[in-house]
C-alpha cells in the first residue's frame, strides 16, 4: 500500500503551466527522487505536495486520506515532514534547541499549564529533550548537542535539518536537496541517514541535483521536464531512457550507475 499519493497534479501561475498532469507513489520505506533539469517545476511540485501552494489541479493522498491543499501544520500532524532547500536552522540556538523544536507542533497540552509551569508542561518539556537528544545521536550530532547551531559545518546544518524534521515522527519525509552544497563526506553521511531512514519504513521523497547520490539510494525516480512527467522506473531503467538522456541526464547518469 502506498503511503503517499500524487494524482494528476499541476498549477498555473499567471497563465504559464508549471506543473501539469503529473501522478506518481510512494511506499513506506521506499526512496522516490523528482529529478529534471533548473526550471523543470520540481521544487513546485513539492510546495504542492507540502501545502505550501493550492494545485490548481489534482489530488495528494496521504495514508488514504485527500489532504490536498491542507495547511502544512496540519499535514504534520497527519504523517508529512519537510526540509528545504535553503536551510531552515536557527542559528542564535543549540543544536539541541534546533532539535526540541521540532516537537512543538506535536504538543498539544493547555497553554495554561506552560504559563505556569505545571508538572504535566515539566514532562512534555523533558520528553521532548529525550527525544531530541535521541535524535541527535540518530544523525551523529550528540557531541554537538550544547553546540551553538552557527558554529556547525553546513554539512551538520542539514542532517540537524533532518533531526528536526523527524521530531514530527512522519510517515513521509520530503527532502528538498538535502546535499546541496555538501562535500563528499558530507554527502556520504547524508546518503546514509537517507537509507537508515527509509529503513525504518518512512516513505522518502526526494529532489536532489546530485545525479550519483540519486542513482545509489533511489528505488524509483520521476523525471520532469518543463512541469510533466516525461518518465519514471528504476535508477537502471531511467538512466537509460532516451527522453531523460535528452533532457537532462546524458552521460552523467549512465557513468553515476555504472
Amino acid at each position: 500500500m502506498s503511503l503517499l499519493e500524487i494524482q494528476g497534479l499541476g498549477i498555473t501561475f499567471g497563465g504559464l503551466r508549471a506543473v501539469h498532469d503529473v501522478s506518481f507513489k510512494v511506499k513506506p520505506g521506499e526512496i522516490v527522487s523528482v529529478i529534471g533539469p533548473n526550471g523543470a517545476g520540481k521544487t513546485t511540485l513539492f510546495n504542492m505536495i507540502s501545502g505550501v501552494y493550492q494545485p490548481g489541479a489534482g489530488k495528494v493522498v496521504l495514508s488514504g486520506e485527500d489532504v490536498t491543499a491542507m495547511s502544512p501544520h496540519l499535514l504534520a500532524r497527519r504523517g508529512m515532514s519537510r526540509t528545504f532547500q535553503n536551510l531552515q536552522i536557527f542559528q542564535g540556538m543549540t543544536v539541541l534547541e534546533n532539535a526540541v523544536s521540532g516537537y512543538h507542533l506535536q504538543e498539544r497540552g493547555p497553554i495554561l499549564a506552560d504559563l505556569l509551569g505545571l508538572p504535566s508542561s515539566r514532562r512534555r518539556a523533558r520528553a521532548a529533550e529525550e527525544g531530541a537528544r535521541a535524535l541527535l545521536a540518530r544523525v551523529g550530532l550528540d557531541r554537538a548537542a550544547e553546540r551553538e547551531a552557527a558554529n556547525l559545518s553546513y554539512g551538520a546544518l542539514k542532517r540537524l535539518e533532518i533531526a528536526r524534521a523527524l521530531a514530527l515522527q512522519p510517515k513521509v519525509l520530503l527532502l528538498d536537496e538535502p546535499a546541496a552544497g555538501c562535500n563528499a563526506v558530507e554527502t556520504e553521511e547524508i546518503d546514509h541517514l537517507i537509507a537508515e531512514v527509509a529503513a525504518s519504513g518512512v516513505a522518502i521523497l526526494l529532489v536532489e541535483h546530485d545525479m550519483k547520490m540519486v542513482m545509489r539510494i533511489s528505488n524509483h525516480i520521476v523525471v520532469l521536464d518543463h512541469g510533466e512527467k516525461i518518465a519514471e522506473g528504476d535508477p537502471a531503467t531511467v538512466s537509460r531512457d532516451p527522453a531523460v538522456i535528452a533532457a537532462y541526464l546524458g552521460t552523467e547518469a549512465e557513468h553515476a550507475h555504472g
